[in-house]
């Protein structure tokens, strides 16, 4: 089993004046190709900054970190960025799609920063990957003319588009209605057993349950590591939230 993150006492410090914040204490943390994680903590628990870390977006003060056999401690700002590109694929909760922009063209935003040239038919791959979220019949829509649900999916496809190791989504069901956080979350299940390898931040319980595995942190430790007994399948969920619609409408 192919090792997609590997930290080792990793610490993050911030400096607000001369007070010195421990956003992270020493963190152990390990996924293996495959998995699908989700990271909970309260506000100030270290999650998004663990996030940041994870994602490439800030650097570790002590510590190691490898990200798919790469160690990514001492790399150059553009390195960082390549790593970004090729090693990562982002959903945010606002989707951060252009606006005015097709859902086409808002997928292959990123294949226009690949400066390796690793996909050589942007166009065909952004369809592929509209496809796989279900949205090969909206390629031609801005963002809004599409739903709030519709909107992540074309975010969702923007973050695979680029074929990544691993997909880092950021409170992805935050902004959306709870049958439409479940339709996201069945997706992503939908993706994960396709072999895609997901880390879910979230402060929501019962969205994490979604996942395989849960890790719970608290003042920049990890306090929790477990795997999820009594997972929910969003498929059946969503079939018994219709089934009593429709007993209650008979």
């Amino acid at each position: 089993m192919n090792r997609i993150i590997e930290m080792s006492q990793v610490k993050k410090n911030y400096y607000v004046g001369d007070v010195v914040v421990k956003a992270l204490q020493g963190v152990d943390l390990t996924i293996d190709e495959g998995e699908f994680v989700a990271i909970m903590g309260s506000s100030g628990s270290g999650k998004s900054t663990l996030m940041n870390i994870i994602g490439c977006l800030d650097n570790i003060n002590e510590g190691e970190y490898v990200l798919d056999s790469v160690n990514v401690k001492n790399l150059s700002r553009n390195e960082y960025a390549d790593i970004r590109n090729q090693k990562i694929g982002f959903v945010f909760q606002g989707f951060n799609l252009l606006p005015r922009t097709t859902a086409l063209e808002n997928v292959e935003l990123p294949l226009l920063y690949d400066r390796n040239n690793r996909i050589k038919h942007p166009e065909i791959k952004a369809k592929e990957s509209l496809d796989k979220v279900g949205l090969s019949d909206r390629i031609d829509h801005e963002p809004n003319q599409l739903s709030g649900g519709q909107q992540q999916r074309v975010a969702i496809a923007r973050a695979l588009v680029t074929e990544p190791a691993l997909l880092l989504a950021d409170e992805p069901t935050r902004t959306l209605d709870s049958r439409t956080s479940k339709e996201v979350m069945a997706l992503f299940q939908e993706l994960n057993t396709q072999g895609i390898t997901i880390i879910l931040v979230t402060h929501e319980r019962d969205i994490a349950k979604y996942a395989k595995r849960n890790i719970v942190l608290r003042d920049g430790k990890i306090i929790e590591d477990f795997i999820v007994e009594d997972r929910l399948i969003a498929t059946e969920v969503l079939q018994s939230v219709t089934d009593g619609a429709i007993h209650e409408m008979v």
